[in-house]
C-alpha cells in the first residue's frame, strides 16, 4: 500500500484523479466501451476467516505454506454505489484506445516499461478478427489504467471488485457456492487452453459476465500479503514506485481453488503475458 511519507502526494494525486471523474460524467465515452454495471453500495464481510483455512485445505486439496492466509482475516468493508465493466475488456476495445492514443500501440512503449511482449499476440498493429472480442492480454499494469483513464474510469480495488464478484453476499463463487464445471468458467478443465469471447458465460447477480476464469484481471491496490492493509475500497490507488499489484479472478488455466471469490494473487506490473487482462471501475 502507499506509505505513510508519501500520503500527503497520495491525497493530492487521489483528488486530482476524483474530480477528473466528476468532470467527465457528463461526457459522452469512448467508442469500444464495454456496458458498465451499477453495483449498489453496502457492507459485506471481505476476506477469509483464518479459522476455516484448514477445512479450505482440505476441500480443495491445496496445502502449500502460507495458502488462503493472504485472506485472512475476515472484516466489515463498507462501499458506496460504484460501476464495473460487465465485461473484461475486449481486444476491439484497446484497440479502439490504440487508434485514439497511437503512443500505446504495439511497439510503442519504452523497452523499461514492459517485458518485451506488450500485445504480443496482435499483428499489423492490431488483433486478428477472431480474437476481436477475446479479452485483451499482454498488457502492462499502466497500459490498463491508461486504458481506464481515457474511458474516464479507473482500475476497481480489491474491495470492489471481491464485492461485485460475490453480489453483496457471502457465496464462494460468482455464480454460488457450488463447485465450477466447464458451463460456467474457462479454466482449466474446460480444457480450451485459451481466452474466449467475453461475456461466454452467464452473468452473477450483479449482471457481471467473467469474474472466474478466463483472465486474471489487473486491480489498482498494490500487492499487499497483509490483507487489513488493503484499501477499503473508496481509497483507489495512483501509480507509485509499486512492482506488484493485485490480480483477481483467476485464468483460463485456473484451478477450482483459484476461481474462488475470495482468491488473491499478485503480478508484476510491467509483466505482459496472456494470463492477465483487467476491466474498469468508476465512481457512481
Amino acid at each position: 500500500m502507499v506509505r505513510a511519507d508519501n500520503k500527503t502526494q497520495r491525497l493530492a494525486r487521489v483528488a486530482m484523479l476524483l474530480c477528473a471523474v466528476a468532470c467527465a460524467n457528463a461526457q459522452a465515452r469512448p467508442p469500444g466501451d464495454d456496458t458498465a454495471v451499477l453495483i449498489p453500495g453496502g457492507t459485506f464481510t471481505m476476506g477469509t476467516d483464518p479459522a476455516s483455512i484448514d477445512t479450505l485445505k482440505e476441500k480443495y486439496g491445496v496445502d502449500w505454506p502460507g495458502v488462503f492466509a493472504n485472506e485472512a482475516p475476515a472484516r466489515e468493508i463498507t462501499l458506496a454505489p460504484f460501476r464495473i465493466d460487465a465485461n473484461e475488456v475486449s481486444n476491439a476495445a484497446y484497440a479502439s484506445f490504440v487508434d485514439a492514443n497511437p503512443g500505446w500501440g504495439k511497439g510503442k512503449l519504452p523497452p523499461a516499461e514492459h517485458n518485451g511482449d506488450y500485445l504480443a499476440h496482435w499483428t499489423d498493429g492490431g488483433p486478428a478478427v477472431n480474437d476481436e472480442q477475446r479479452p485483451v492480454v499482454f498488457v502492462t499494469w499502466s497500459a490498463a489504467l491508461a486504458y481506464c483513464k481515457w474511458r474516464q474510469g479507473r482500475l476497481p480495488t480489491e474491495a470492489e471488485w471481491e464485492y461485485a464478484a460475490r453480489s453483496g453476499d457471502d457465496r464462494e463463487f460468482p455464480w454460488g457456492d457450488e463447485l465450477p464445471t466447464p458451463a460456467n468458467a474457462n479454466y482449466f478443465a474446460s480444457e480450451r487452453g485459451a481466452t474466449v469471447n467475453v461475456g461466454s458465460y452467464p452473468p452473477n447477480d450483479f449482471g457481471v459476465h467473467d469474474l472466474a476464469g478466463n483472465v486474471w484481471e489487473f486491480l489498482a491496490d498494490e500487492w499487499q500479503e497483509r490483507y487489513e492493509l488493503v484499501a477499503s475500497g473508496d481509497e483507489y490507488l495512483v501509480p507509485d514506485a509499486s512492482s506488484r499489484r493485485s490480480v483477481r479472478g483467476a485464468s483460463f488455466g485456473g484451478s477450482v481453488a483459484n476461481l474462488r471469490t475470495r482468491w488473491r494473487d499478485s503480478h508484476v506490473v510491467s509483466n505482459a503475458i496472456e494470463f492477465v487482462g483487467f476491466r474498469c471501475a468508476s465512481d457512481n
